[in-house]
């Protein structure tokens, strides 16, 4: 795995996903090279566990209807920061430090997930339908952006999987 430069410059053109074959599990790739990974541990489990250069994180649901979610250190199991669903509207990611980040979809069917800090500055946009992760120019150098494209990944995929949930009890029901 290559490093993960927080410089917007050096990423803004190539960041890109897809998913690992026979498996459920997901790469990061910079300009073609493997940059991060996100897998399920096991079938069922509703944890998942990020890793880039720069660290390896547990993300796990937690909240009523497991709507929020906990980032964890993989290896202490230290809580790092805590996400607040706005059910239909994203959430507030906050971490330990007190800094914080907004999470927002939008567009048809949400193809578009965006991160913004507490000022208003997008850090990121995860466009969904094409699997591209765009900086935005002038973005501030984050040391946390690694995490935050891991974090907003995870949240594209518990979003597609709560609608296929909620999609089969409204087919068992109706």
């Amino acid at each position: 795995m290559i490093q993960l430069s927080s410089s917007s410059s050096a990423i803004s053109g190539g960041l890109t996903w897809s998913k690992i074959p026979r498996s459920r599990d997901y790469e990061l790739k910079l300009n073609g090279d493997a940059v991060g990974t996100l897998r399920r541990p096991r079938w069922f489990s509703t944890s998942f566990q990020a890793e880039t250069q720069d660290g390896r994180w547990t993300f796990r649901r937690s909240g009523c209807l497991g709507s929020g979610a906990q980032i964890l250190d993989s290896f202490s199991q230290q809580q790092i920061a805590t996400f607040k669903s706005k059910w239909g509207r994203g959430g507030t990611l906050t971490f330990a430090d007190g800094q914080t980040f907004q999470l927002s979809c939008k567009g048809w069917w949400r193809p578009i997930w965006s991160v913004v800090e507490e000022n208003d500055q997008p850090v990121l946009h995860l466009h969904r339908r094409e699997r591209i992760v765009k900086v935005p120019p002038g973005t501030v150098a984050l040391s946390r952006l690694p995490l935050l494209i891991m974090f907003t990944w995870y949240r594209v995929l518990q979003a597609e999987e709560d609608a296929a949930s909620a999609a089969m009890v409204v087919a068992v029901i109706g």
